[in-house]
């Protein structure tokens, strides 16, 4: 399962001309439900969700990354979106099989909803239209943006580049290094 949240100032869906839900200061919240998802990659993404500090200090103004949604007692809007799920990693056509089919992702989006609401409170968490055209409208605060993954997901060490660096290759007995960059 995977999850792009986003702190907002504002956010607002409408679908059929007509804003169907909004919410002031809180994240905006685009959930993706893979083919072999469970309740368990729910709870992982929920708690991160509720509790990510994302948020400045409400008491110590200027204290970054010090306050969750929760802290702040701020709202979440959530909306269910199949595209995070794609691979486009072969040509330019986006591949969705990795994404759970519409009925069963519509229930397990329904039960994550149902458990965020429970972790938290209910008024507060507020949702699109399941597989609806909707216009999604936000005001990015920051801009704050961060991709959650349910599982284990780790970047992939490129060969001759040290983690933590501007990406010059290190030198090895084999290649030079370039040191014009």
């Amino acid at each position: 399962m995977r999850a792009i949240i986003q702190r907002v100032t504002a956010a607002s869906v409408t679908v059929d001309n007509e804003v169907i839900s909004q919410i002031s200061r809180g994240l905006m919240v685009l959930v993706g439900i893979g083919t072999d998802d469970t309740s368990a990659d729910s709870s992982v993404l929920i708690n991160k969700i509720l509790n990510l500090r994302v948020f400045d200090d409400p008491v110590d103004f200027g204290k970054m990354w010090r306050a969750s949604v929760k802290d702040i007692e701020g709202e979440i809007l959530c909306i269910s979106q199949f595209t995070l799920l794609a691979n486009t990693s072969k040509g330019n056509k986006p591949d969705f099989h990795r994404a759970m089919s519409a009925s069963s992702s519509q229930e397990m989006y329904a039960a994550f909803l149902e458990q965020l609401q429970r972790a938290y409170k209910a008024e507060k968490v507020k949702d699109g239209r399941f597989g609806a055209m909707m216009n999604v409208s936000l005001t990015n605060e920051g801009p704050v943006t961060f991709t959650l993954d349910s599982r284990k997901f780790e970047y992939v060490d490129l060969p001759g580049v040290e983690v933590g660096t501007t990406r010059k290759p290190k030198k090895t007995e084999n290649t030079p290094v370039d040191t014009s960059q």
